[in-house]
């Protein structure tokens, strides 16, 4: 009769303890916003673009051996993507958008307008539908329709000084292949002008100087703005522009054997 006893205390006190020990326990997942538009691909907030059946099932969140910040199909100068999922993922980068701006845009009429709570509800919201992408309302001007640039009629108190002023007095030129803007400017008589490459370094600028071939693409590089020439290793995507992602590492000096910097010079 002991032994029954002694049995049934140690069965009643090991079921509390055991139910002591996963009260205690919590599983925390970090659950992911994503895209739900496309069948087959979707974009998480973090910018990864995965296909749908490689999602985590219980955080929602891409693999980080996805493709992250990604502008595959994009036009960097438009800001326009042939896929919904891309135009998030490339929206997302913060060289392509700034959070300071986009959390101080209104969304709807002033009457009922807010702001955006995250740069991810911007990219996707924005990327879904834009009537600066649409023609008589019912159709699109390209297939290039997922756009995810500021709208027109924004204002975030930015900078507004046009690119244009800011090269008052600054003679544009196009290198030679392989040359420095230090070379370039001196061909004409000229010093390059250290503090305007930075004027130069965006694809609006570079396209009205450099045919680009409708390509305009980030890079790292001291040798940039830049064109890629034509005869270049098809790996360096001959005839596309080229703007670096790193300020600070642009200098009058920088050169490359297979591209045509665009120069200031004074």
């Amino acid at each position: 009769m002991e032994s029954w006893l002694i049995l049934l205390i140690l069965f009643h006190l090991s079921s509390t303890f055991t139910f002591a020990i996963r009260n205690n326990i919590g599983f925390q997942f970090h659950i992911c916003n994503t895209t739900i538009q496309g069948r087959y691909f979707l974009s998480d907030h973090n910018g990864y673009v995965c296909n749908a059946l490689s999602v985590n099932s219980q955080s929602r969140c891409c693999p980080q051996t996805s493709q992250r910040f990604s502008c595959h199909g994009c036009n960097v100068l438009s800001r326009c993507c042939n896929s919904y999922e891309y135009c998030v993922s490339c929206c997302l980068n913060p060289v392509h958008t700034s959070k300071e701006q986009v959390l101080k845009l209104k969304i709807a009429k002033p009457s009922t307008a807010r702001t955006y709570a995250s740069v991810f509800e911007y990219c996707a919201g924005r990327c879904r539908h834009s009537s600066e992408s649409v023609v008589h309302e019912n159709a699109y001007l390209s297939d290039f329709h997922h756009c995810f640039s500021l709208p027109s009629n924004s204002s975030t108190g930015t900078d507004t000084i046009l690119p244009e002023t800011r090269l008052n007095g600054i003679n544009v030129v196009v290198g030679r292949q392989g040359d420095s803007c230090d070379l370039a400017c001196k061909s004409r008589g000229q010093s390059c002008v250290p503090n305007k490459l930075s004027v130069l370094n965006h694809c609006d600028i570079i396209q009205k100087y450099m045919s680009c071939k409708g390509a305009c693409l980030a890079s790292v590089g001291s040798d940039q703005p830049a064109e890629v020439v034509h005869d270049a290793p098809k790996h360096m995507n001959p005839g596309s522009c080229l703007y670096s992602q790193t300020q600070s590492i642009l200098s009058c000096d920088g050169s490359h054997q297979h591209t045509r910097r665009l120069c200031p010079c004074a």
